[in-house]
């Protein structure tokens, strides 16, 4: 079972999504995953996207270590109703309404979101049906829409290629952890994190 790792809910069990259409990230990923972030010291007060974002755990996640205001898109109907019920569980720990969803294509959301909203931290688990021409795009989409210093985290399969990152991102640090692989990028115009090379798994 799912679980929230570290922060003001550490240790919830979530819901899981039923069935085999969606990839959860296992919580060796997330750890090492959320270990980085918090060395970037990027998700305290910070506003959250999760993309494609299944039971909403990354999300969820976000909301207990920090985060100000958390946004989850999701467009299948299991998994919105899954990040709901994950959504109103932080909601409640927290206290306040942190973790808002989206049942929507993630193409449409980026296209009606208003040119002013910026994220902090934005991560894109795509199902591996999605092409890369079509992750191209959505990431091209997603560029006008991050706040300065901004991360933006891609979770593919380890045998994928790296994504196709539109001029206004640059990739900064790649992790592989057994078939699941992280690549992390920034909005061209920032300063460059200084990233100590990790052997791979």
């Amino acid at each position: 079972m799912s679980r929230i790792v570290a922060g003001a809910a550490g240790g919830t069990p979530l819901v899981s999504v039923p069935g085999s259409l969606t990839r959860p990230t296992t919580d060796r990923v997330k750890e090492a995953l959320f270990s980085r972030l918090d060395a970037f010291d990027v998700l305290a007060g910070s506003r959250v996207l999760d993309l494609y974002a299944g039971s909403g755990s990354l999300g969820v996640e976000s909301a207990s270590r920090g985060a100000q205001a958390v946004d989850l898109v999701e467009f299948a109907d299991r998994a919105s109703a899954v990040c709901q019920r994950n959504a109103d569980l932080i909601n409640g720990v927290l206290g306040r309404k942190t973790v808002t969803v989206h049942r929507s294509r993630v193409e449409s959301f980026l296209e009606r979101t208003a040119d002013g909203t910026r994220w902090d931290v934005v991560f894109l688990d795509p199902p591996y049906p999605l092409d890369e021409p079509a992750l191209a795009a959505v990431l091209g989409k997603l560029a006008r829409h991050l706040a300065p210093g901004a991360v933006v985290v891609v979770e593919r399969s380890s045998r994928t290629p790296e994504p196709f990152w539109p001029a206004a991102l640059e990739r900064f640090a790649e992790k592989k952890y057994g078939e699941t692989r992280l690549w992390f990028a920034e909005p061209v115009s920032d300063h460059q994190v200084d990233v100590v090379p990790e052997a791979e798994d």
